[in-house]
């Protein structure tokens, strides 16, 4: 399948259209989100197939952000450029026709074609669900994150007060990590309760590989009272990897929003994951 992205200022001249998706995806059965040489499952894989059967021909997409495997996605967002013309219709359910069940395409919308998913982004956010009880869940056990043990919320919300702000986040990068600085900007770290379960909703300028779990790993240490409060801070002072304990599981984290500016004007939803919604009015 071609890979081929021509340059924005060459998209109108070879006679494209440049379509933004919204997508999401329930990414357990999945390698991540990224196509790989190999072929084994993942959701740029499934997708690009979908789309290339309505369009009838190659479709490359980009995404806003690359998920692992495991993770899940509620506000994906990826872009495309196609010589096809289709009805606005056929590239979300005729898509969706060819997907399978646990990836949909939610919306779709034609963009100038200066638009770009991963580089036109100025903030993404993420939710960490846990379900917190002593007895294992039957159901949802691919999609949020079990913790057997009693989490004090208090402790985790008061934990996540000093890592707001801009700050060198080394100590929550995963060794593999590629970006170019480690500084990003957290612009909210929430932790609430609703029932059994937790959430952590964070939102910053850009996030580094594994950061929201090793986040969600430092602040459920914290909770279950084998860490100091203090320790958020001691460890992102510290800007040692090494320091900062165990990289929660990938299941409960989902990438839910991805803000773009207003110009582009493209469709909002409400934000998931689908079995949060009902707590919408008390998490903003």
């Amino acid at each position: 399948m071609s890979t081929f992205k021509p340059a924005a200022d060459e998209v109108a001249a070879l006679g494209h259209t440049r379509i933004a998706l919204g997508v999401e995806y329930k990414g357990s059965r999945y390698s991540g989100w990224q196509r790989q040489a190999s072929g084994v499952p993942s959701v740029q894989l499934a997708l690009e197939r979908a789309l290339s059967k309505v369009a009838a021909s190659p479709i490359s997409v980009v995404c806003a952000g690359r998920t692992d495997a495991g993770v899940h996605a509620c506000g994906q967002v990826v872009h495309f450029d196609t010589q096809a013309v289709r009805p606005d219709k056929a590239w979300v359910m005729g898509t969706n026709a060819e997907l399978p069940h646990d990836i949909s395409v939610t919306w779709m919308r034609q963009m100038p074609a200066d638009f770009h998913a991963r580089f036109k982004a100025t903030a993404r956010r993420y939710r960490y669900v846990i379900y917190n009880d002593p007895i294992r869940p039957a159901h949802l056990g691919e999609e949020v994150t079990w913790n057997h043990r009693p989490l004090d919320v208090a402790r985790m919300a008061k934990a996540a007060e000093p890592l707001l702000g801009t700050h060198d986040f080394s100590a929550f990068r995963a060794s593999q990590c590629q970006a170019k600085s480690p500084v990003k900007q957290l612009h909210h770290l929430r932790v609430t309760q609703h029932g059994q379960m937790i959430v952590i909703d964070v939102r910053a300028n850009a996030f580094l590989h594994h950061m929201v779990r090793n986040l969600a790993g430092v602040l459920m240490a914290i909770g279950s009272g084998d860490k100091p409060v203090e320790w958020a801070r001691q460890v992102l002072e510290g800007r040692d990897r090494k320091t900062g304990g165990v990289t929660a599981h990938p299941y409960g984290l989902y990438l839910v929003q991805v803000e773009y500016p207003a110009p582009f004007e493209l469709p909002g939803r409400y934000l998931g994951p689908h079995f949060l919604t009902g707590f919408e009015r008390l998490m903003g």
